[in-house]
């Protein structure tokens, strides 16, 4: 199977686009940094609903409109009680309460090494950080790093060190552990109410706490606190984005490849094939509640990821990707970065957030051509040169994606999707109980699904290890196409849980491949992946690897966008 990015085709008009960008008018240049850690902690909470009353809402949410649909802001000054709504829905529905500062905080500095010690309910936790610092007197600028061991988190030493730039190291592993075990972590001790937090609130709470510290030892550790700056890479270059956005004291923000759960947003990258989806990211992570809203059920969340990133905001923010690694859906991160930015544009301070999404190079390994423009957004926003150009760091391999269908709404009443040119879009439904199928598939009726049935394993027949050889445990779907070209294969799929979500696929004579973490909330269209095909006749293969999974109904089609609901008629009914 031949697996590659598929570009979306280019539809949305310049008035559209040109309608969301409106600038809001500040009485002065909007801060690079707050000596605060959350400037909106007095406002109240928006409305926060559960799942059965929360309304669809396909396109990505408008990150400048009220929780409560009542307008949108309208000048910056207002961004501080949006930014906090918005706040407030990412720990309700995603990653749990980050606590706030702790009134018991101990801080010293000795030997290059910052202790900070926490004490909660008579309970402690204590931090410990290496710090590297320049030869001279400072006070110097100074970068978090997050990764496994001290420095710049993957980022090239040089970059900092020879700006005289301090660093100082996170050990993210003294808060809460990589894979947690819920309610046994460190952080749990001074917090045992709060057992469903994901690490994504308690990660950036210890960095929010080293900061505490560092404002605690001024007098012996010489650190510029308005010029401090967060990094980190793959996992860490999520924490390192949650961090930024939940403590306005960082100036700048640098997530290199976040992947899924990080910039990319969760709506656009449940249109793609196999990335880290909400329904594929590590439980762990996140709170267990957070997973009902896997497939279809993603468009009721209130936020996605590009508010994430709007948070940052007006600071400074610049995301590294990689698109030589699926996992990390960076075509939706860059559609992600695109919203995100119109929320900078809209204060007139668009040069404060960027974007390099370049191939060629491991992950976590920063290569030379990317090195630029980390050092420009490092030269403007830690050390204060105004001179270092950061307008138009918005590189990527995607431009003929439609981002800007994904935001036209903003700025309306309600959202829509623009409408498309459906010339020459062909699309092949296949309903699952009409295949031809081995003894282990059984079909199923329920009222819910495409002409009432769907095909599943029988009980106890799974393939977890290995593809299936056995004609058994395959069901076989024929197909044919008029027109050469890249397709999208979708299923129709209610996977119930983490242990029923998963198939084996090929196409034609290529090999099985796992799909697995393909969870739903009820019937939901899931995308499996993008194929080229050439015009003529085809076989779909699907075996059976657990036998949860129930399987309705499949879409390939030319148009990459999601089929909605019981999709096109199906071709193959009088098939036995």
């Amino acid at each position: 199977m031949q697996v590659s990015p598929m570009p979306l085709p280019q539809s949305l008009s310049v008035a559209l686009v040109s309608a969301v960008a409106v600038t809001l008018v500040s009485a002065d240049e909007p801060p690079l940094a707050y000596a605060v850690e959350h400037t909106g902690a007095s406002l109240p909470a928006p409305p926060l609903p559960p799942l059965a009353d929360l309304p669809s809402v396909a396109p990505l949410p408008d990150p400048l409109r009220w929780s409560d649909g009542s307008g949108r802001v309208q000048a910056f000054e207002e961004w501080s009680r949006r930014r906090a709504e918005i706040k407030a829905e990412f720990e309700h529905y995603e990653i749990g309460k980050k606590p706030p500062r702790p009134k018991d905080i101990k801080a010293s500095y000795a030997d290059g090494t910052l202790t900070v010690t926490v004490t909660v309910n008579g309970e402690s936790l204590t931090l410990s950080s290496k710090v590297s610092l320049p030869q001279g007197d400072g006070p110097f600028p100074a970068v978090i790093g997050i990764g496994f061991g001290p420095g710049y988190g993957s980022l090239p030493a040089d970059i900092f060190a020879s700006r005289k730039i301090a660093s100082i190291s996170f050990n993210f592993g003294q808060v809460m552990a990589h894979t947690q075990k819920r309610g046994e972590e460190a952080i749990n001790k001074l917090y045992p109410e709060l057992t469903d937090m994901g690490a994504y609130a308690a990660w950036p709470w210890g960095v929010s706490r080293l900061i505490d510290g560092l404002e605690l030892v001024q007098e012996d550790l010489p650190i510029d606190l308005k010029r401090l700056g967060i990094t980190g890479c793959s996992f860490a270059g999520k924490m390192a984005l949650f961090a930024g956005a939940l403590d306005e004291r960082i100036a700048l923000t640098i997530a290199q490849e976040p992947g899924g759960g990080g910039a990319a947003a969760w709506r656009v990258s449940e249109t793609l094939g196999k990335v880290e989806k909400l329904g594929a990211t590590s439980r762990a992570w996140f709170m267990e509640s957070m997973f009902q809203f896997s497939g279809s059920q993603v468009s009721k969340l209130p936020m996605d990821h590009h508010e994430l990133m709007a948070m940052v905001a007006p600071r400074a923010l610049l995301v590294l990707g990689n698109p030589d690694y699926t996992w990390l859906a960076e075509e939706s991160g860059y559609v992600s970065c695109m919203a995100a930015r119109e929320v900078w544009k809209a204060f007139g301070i668009s040069d404060r957030m960027g974007f390099s999404i370049v191939p060629d190079h491991p992950h976590c390994r920063l290569p030379d051509v990317q090195k630029p423009e980390v050092e420009a957004f490092v030269d403007r926003f830690l050390l204060g040169k105004a001179e270092a150009d950061t307008s138009e760091v918005m590189v990527s391999p995607y431009e003929n994606v439609d981002h800007g269908r994904w935001y036209a709404w903003w700025g309306k009443d309600e959202p829509f999707f623009p409408e498309r040119n459906m010339e020459g879009i062909e699309t092949v439904a296949l309903e699952a109980e009409a295949a031809a199928f081995g003894a282990h598939w059984e079909t199923g009726e329920d009222n819910d699904a495409s002409n009432g049935g769907y095909a599943m394993a029988k009980a106890g027949r799974e393939n977890t290890e290995e593809a299936p050889t056995d004609s058994e445990a395959i069901l076989t779907l024929p197909f044919s196409i008029e027109k050469a070209g890249r397709y999208a294969i979708f299923a129709r799929l209610n996977c119930p849980s983490g242990d029923d979500d998963s198939f084996w696929v090929k196409v034609d004579d290529g090999s099985f491949e796992t799909y697995n973490n393909l969870g739903t909330s009820g019937w939901s269209w899931v995308k499996l992946d993008n194929i080229d095909l050439e015009k003529g006749a085809h076989r779909l293969a699907i075996g059976i690897r657990e036998d949860g999974a129930l399987l309705d109904k499949i879409s390939i089609s030319n148009d990459p966008y999601t089929p909605e609901g019981l999709g096109a008629p199906a071709v193959n009914l009088r098939n036995p």
